[in-house]
């Protein structure tokens, strides 16, 4: 782990916490080799690991160390000490997966749980497939240490209440935190579906890349935004909703948030599927769209091109203004693969500035329905294991 990663993680080596943080890398350390990366002295280090391993949060590892004299026990991260719930909710279907501490998924499961039946008759699914889960994985309510959960909408991430979302009859300001919370006593964390997304692509397949953006293409559109190695958000959680800029071919189409060409009532998933059930193609969503165009229909073939266009129209503004490394393709469209890529490509590439598509990689999500739920789970295991909140832990206990 860098010393740049560590002195973002706390503003010095004193704590039980960075302590932790530097053994998350997964890599065993003795304690002659925390002392010296630390500069701790060997007495109030024995008592940072004292803590640690009583919660544990680390453990010995089983083969000890020698350097050629008496081998030294070396310790290691604990990614089994506790568990994570994870959700990832979407417009008309669910993927909930309960995962350890690395992010390694125990069980997952995906139902079609429309988001418009309602906070309480969704979380009450959720909660119940949580439970289920639990069981099935031989584990406890008290062995959770947070819930994380995406939504299709706008969220402010402080309070974890969704605001205004245009899909989500009955959402609006409704305690998601405090509702879950309640009844599985842990902490609960909630953002957008895209950006939960932007994390889990992000940890899982481009740890690398600084400046990164998710475009989430499904029965709308949203955009995650990494920047210099963090989520950007924005002042209100508002940032990358990318589907409600205006774009020119659709100035005569009402959006569903009630403006007037919108990106996403061209180019997304649902108004895909209408323009074909216009025409005489049955087409209920975005899945069904892509599963014509694997069929070879020429109708959706032609509308899912188009639609990569239109997106890529929107996102070469974006690449001139951010400059990102990477775009990464993701939501149920994006199972078009090439025929959505190609569009995109076309467009941003001749009317982006040739020095922000130098190195600028787009291409299709690598976990694909599963970057929501692994995304949850890292924001839920940041939270929970970063240096303030693990020494916080112990002033309270």
């Amino acid at each position: 782990m860098t010393v740049r990663m560590l002195s973002e993680a706390s503003g010095s080596f004193t704590g039980a916490g960075a302590l932790l943080t530097i053994l998350r890398d997964g890599q065993a350390r003795t304690r002659a080799e925390l002392v010296q990366l630390t500069g701790l002295a060997r007495s109030t280090l024995a008592q940072r690991l004292d803590a640690l391993l009583s919660r544990q949060w680390i453990v010995p590892t089983e083969e000890a160390i020698s350097s050629g004299g008496r081998p030294a026990v070396a310790f290691t991260f604990n990614s089994s000490a506790r568990v994570v719930l994870a959700a990832d909710l979407g417009a008309t279907h669910a993927r909930v997966a309960v995962t350890n501490l690395a992010t390694e998924v125990l069980a997952e499961r995906a139902a079609e749980v429309p988001i418009d039946r309602g906070p309480e008759v969704t979380l009450t699914w959720l909660l119940r497939t949580f439970e289920e889960m639990l069981a099935e994985t031989g584990h406890s309510v008290e062995e959770v240490c947070g819930i994380g959960v995406g939504l299709p909408g706008p969220v402010e991430h402080s309070s974890g209440r969704p605001i205004n979302p245009p899909i989500m009859p009955g959402w609006d300001g409704f305690p998601v935190p405090e509702w879950l919370g309640e009844r599985l006593g842990a902490p609960v964390l909630v953002d957008n579906d895209v950006n939960i997304m932007a994390l889990g692509e992000h940890w899982a397949a481009r740890p690398g890349a600084d400046h990164l953006i998710f475009v989430k293409v499904g029965t709308g559109i949203g955009c995650g935004i990494i920047s210099d190695r963090r989520l950007h958000r924005g002042a209100q959680g508002a940032a990358g909703d990318v589907g409600h800029i205006r774009v020119a071919s659709a100035l005569d189409i009402i959006c569903r948030c009630g403006n007037v060409g919108c990106l996403e009532a061209v180019a997304g998933g649902a108004a895909m599927a209408a323009r074909l059930r216009a025409v005489g193609v049955e087409a209920a969503g975005s899945r069904d769209v892509v599963g014509l165009v694997r069929a070879g229909n020429t109708q959706a073939v032609q509308l899912i091109r188009q639609a990569g266009r239109e997106i890529g129209d929107v996102l070469a503004s974006i690449v001139n203004f951010f400059n990102p490394s990477v775009i990464v393709i993701g939501g149920d469209v994006a199972e078009a693969g090439e025929q959505v890529l190609a569009g995109l490509r076309e467009v941003i590439y001749s009317r982006s500035l040739p020095l922000a598509t130098q190195h600028l990689t787009i291409t299709a999500s690598e976990l694909g329905d599963r970057a929501g739920v692994i995304g949850a789970a890292v924001m839920v295991i940041e939270h929970v294991l970063s240096p303030d909140s693990v020494d916080q832990s112990f002033v309270q206990a």
